[in-house]
């Protein structure tokens, strides 16, 4: 009877460039590749969007410098392709303060930031992503190759339609994709896991004809034009979770550091059912007007806009997650009914909402 053996030779991470099998080049290790979160279509402008992170670890023992990136659907139609300048603006590297244009060494991973613009009649079910990248090969010639993974399938589900949090305007939506600070790009590890709950988030600043957001002295919190404004409810809903207590500063410059927890400052979450939760963060001291539990009916006054927590200045943050808590939810697609439109407002967008 012939005995065969079978050699473990170690994990080999999902990023395969090559098949060691005839037809095939030599496997190679390189990156593992996966999106943590689905994305979903999400309307901004008239357009469809889907928004989401694709992480990128080296599992290979070489430094692996990334050339370019392809969105592809299926079987293989690139939807967006980056290279150079373009790609190097998407890509955060965890944990590093260097530069994101400098290869990955073995162990380090990368995070893409992808806004991919998609049409709002095709029905996209899976993309995938190939990956070029460079090999330092130390005393050897650096090579190029390259591996497709990350396969992810598209939600179908559609974002929720909410009621506007604010009454009239205007407002500046404000927000962007390219900030290394905005929410955004924001990972929080708080309890085991990274998530990324500002992944939607918008403030929400008041602004006049002149783009100014307050009158006279801009330092003084009272002087800004969103400040005590009524916070509505954006849909029927139960009450989550209140703070309430956390004081404010007179004037922006004295507003002091806080602490992780204080970060978000008064704030007040929803119950909008299904595992998604409405987040309203830096809440004015005193205005809270309702109790875990409570009811609200979309269009209530439930707080006060104000300056409380880490905030460069008086306005509303808001944004919907899979967790009441602040900064313990993945951050979900959501869209506003207002002016008989129904559409997530594009990054400064100033949107003036009915009144009624």
């Amino acid at each position: 009877m012939r005995t065969f053996f079978i050699r473990c030779c170690g994990i080999i991470a999902a990023g395969l460039s090559a098949l060691s099998a005839p037809g095939y080049g030599a496997a190679r290790e390189s990156f593992d590749i996966s999106v943590t979160v689905p994305p979903s279509p999400v309307a901004i402008e008239g357009r469809e969007w889907l928004i989401y992170e694709l992480h990128l670890t080296n599992f290979s023992r070489e430094s692996l410098r990334l050339m370019a990136l392809e969105v592809l659907a299926e079987p293989a139609e690139p939807l967006v392709r980056m290279e150079g300048e373009a790609l190097a603006q998407k890509i955060a590297v965890v944990g590093a303060t260097r530069t994101d244009t400098q290869p990955l060494r073995p162990g380090e991973r990368a995070v893409v930031y992808l806004e991919v613009a998609v049409d709002a009649k095709r029905l996209l079910r899976v993309l995938r992503h190939r990956v070029r990248y460079a090999v330092d090969g130390g005393a050897t010639a650096t090579y190029v190759e390259e591996v497709v993974g990350g396969n992810v399938d598209v939600r179908t589900k559609s974002p929720l339609a909410l009621g506007p949090p604010l009454r009239g305007g205007p407002w500046a939506a404000v927000y962007a994709w390219h900030w290394p600070r905005g929410h955004r790009r924001v990972f929080y590890t708080v309890d085991g896991r990274a998530r990324l709950p500002g992944r939607f988030a918008i403030d929400w600043v008041r602004r006049d004809e002149q783009g100014r957001s307050a009158r006279g002295d801009a330092d003084i919190v009272k002087n800004s034009l969103g400040y005590g404004a009524d916070v509505l409810a954006v849909a029927d809903a139960r009450v989550a979770e209140v703070r309430d207590g956390i004081a404010e500063s007179e004037r922006v410059s004295a507003n002091p550091k806080h602490s992780l927890d204080e970060a978000a400052g008064n704030y007040i979450s929803l119950d909008l059912g299904d595992g998604r939760f409405a987040v309203y963060e830096h809440l004015a001291p005193g205005s809270l007007r309702l109790a875990r539990g409570d009811r609200v009916r979309r269009g209530q006054v439930i707080a006060s806009l104000g300056f409380t927590g880490d905030s460069t200045e008086p306005h509303l943050h808001f944004h919907v997650a899979d967790s009441p808590l602040p900064l313990s939810g993945e951050g979900l697609p959501f869209e506003f009914e207002f002016n008989g439109k129904r559409e997530r407002p594009a990054p400064d967008a100033m949107i003036t909402f009915d009144p009624r």
